[in-house]
Parts: C-alpha cells; sequence; structure tokens
C-alpha cells in the first residue's frame, strides 16, 4: 500500500504559510509568486486553517469584499480536513473526491508536515501504474 510518506519524499520539502492577520490580497501575491493554489493558515507552529482559491472566489469576490482589507482569517477554511504521513493513496483521494477538496494538510500529532494537492496523488499514482506496467512487460518479454 502506498502512503503519503511516499508522496512527501518525493516533493522538496516546503511549507507555505501565513499568519491570521496577513491580507488576503498579500496572500494571493505568495500564492501566485510560489505558483501554489493553496496556503496553510498558521501561528506559533500550530495549523488554524487553509486558504484555497476556491476560498478566495466563495468568500471574497462572490460577496464583494476588498482582497486588501480582508484578513485571511475572514476567508480560510477553519480545522481544514487532515492526513497522516501513514495513511494510503487510495484514503487520500476518497476524501479529496468525496469532500470536493484539492488539498490535504499532513499531520503528525499537532506537527504539520507538508501538505498534498490532488495533482501530487494523482502524479504519483501515474508513475505507480507506470513502474507496474514497466515490471509486467518485462516479466511477459523474459
Amino acid at each position: 500500500m502506498k502512503t503519503v510518506q511516499q508522496i512527501l519524499n518525493a516533493k522538496p520539502v516546503q511549507l507555505y504559510s501565513v499568519i491570521p492577520t496577513t491580507s488576503v490580497l498579500e496572500a494571493l501575491k505568495i500564492m501566485t509568486e510560489k505558483n501554489i493554489s493553496a496556503l496553510l493558515i498558521m501561528e506559533n507552529e500550530q495549523l488554524l486553517g487553509i486558504f484555497t482559491e476556491r476560498d478566495y472566489a466563495r468568500k471574497i469576490i462572490l460577496h464583494g469584499k476588498s482582497s486588501k482589507d480582508t484578513p485571511i482569517s475572514d476567508a480560510m477554511t477553519v480545522t481544514p480536513i487532515t492526513v497522516g504521513p501513514a495513511d494510503s493513496i487510495d484514503t487520500c483521494m476518497q476524501i479529496m473526491t468525496d469532500q470536493h477538496i484539492r488539498h490535504l494538510p499532513v499531520m503528525v500529532d499537532k506537527q504539520t508536515l507538508g501538505m498534498v494537492s490532488i495533482g501530487d496523488v494523482v502524479k504519483f499514482i501515474i508513475a505507480d501504474q507506470k513502474q507496474t506496467i514497466s515490471q509486467l512487460e518485462s516479466y511477459i518479454n523474459s
């Protein structure tokens, strides 16, 4: 069974986060600069929430709020769904599908280890399937 830890091992160790008082505009600038679509909201190393492009569209734009004047705490998803490093890739896919979300923070106890996205999961599954196919082809040809 493939695990979340295997995805984390294949990714650069990068954890992008902001504090709750950060403006939505500043968060969007960071997301653009880092080419990411979600940011963790943390304070004193504690995960408080997650802010995604979907949150921006639904909680800022549609309500006519100002990105410059709105703190990220007003737009974030509080207590995001998380996974642990030992959770399976299948579990991630199931959660993401059932909950209609694209990002899962990875936690051990109260420590945030990283985040996996739907793109990370799909990329990992495709690579794993390619390896399986290659092994089967090698077996058949020998």
